[in-house]
């Protein structure tokens, strides 16, 4: 990795640039178990442990969303959100629309993909929140750090406010 400075030298430009997506995602390949590895802090995920969103296609096309963790402790009390997601950009598959509060929606953005669908970063346009997903529970050391410093380069996410979640 380059300079500490560099990195943020160049996450700054990239930051003014628009966010990218991936160029395909296959819905189908996307659905299951995701496991949250870092993430920006958002309210209703503090003090959360064993993070994880599971994806399940429906017959209309659109995606159930259910996310869970343990509140205070690896093993304390499962909380769970359910919520629908719809495919947004039918010409990429990779920018959705999720609600957990009908009628609100926010953006999901797929920012990264792993080739065999074995990480998956997750944003909005904004860049005011990021997730590192795994469909293991820890991610490879050098893969991830990879991951990591083309959020910085190439994205131009701040990676001083990302968490790494608690297993």
């Amino acid at each position: 990795m380059g300079s500490i400075f560099s990195c943020q030298l160049m996450a700054f430009e990239s930051a003014r640039q628009p966010l990218t997506t991936v160029d395909r995602v296959e819905i189908p390949r996307y659905m299951g178990v995701w496991y949250e590895i870092a993430s920006y802090p958002q309210w209703f995920s503090r003090n959360c442990f064993n993070t994880s969103a599971t994806y399940t296609l429906r017959s209309d096309g659109n995606v159930d969303v259910l996310n869970q963790c343990h509140k205070g402790s690896p093993t304390g009390v499962l909380k769970s959100a359910k919520g629908v997601a719809y495919v947004a950009n039918t010409d990429t598959n990779a920018e959705l629309k999720v609600s957990f509060f009908w009628p609100f929606y926010g953006d999901y953005w797929i920012v990264e993909l792993g080739e065999d669908y074995e990480y998956a970063v997750v944003s909005e346009p904004g860049r005011s929140t990021l997730w590192i997903l795994s469909r293991t529970t820890e991610m490879e050391k050098s893969k991830l750090e990879s991951l990591l410093e083309r959020l910085a380069n190439v994205h131009g996410f701040d990676l001083s406010k990302l968490k790494f979640t608690r297993g």
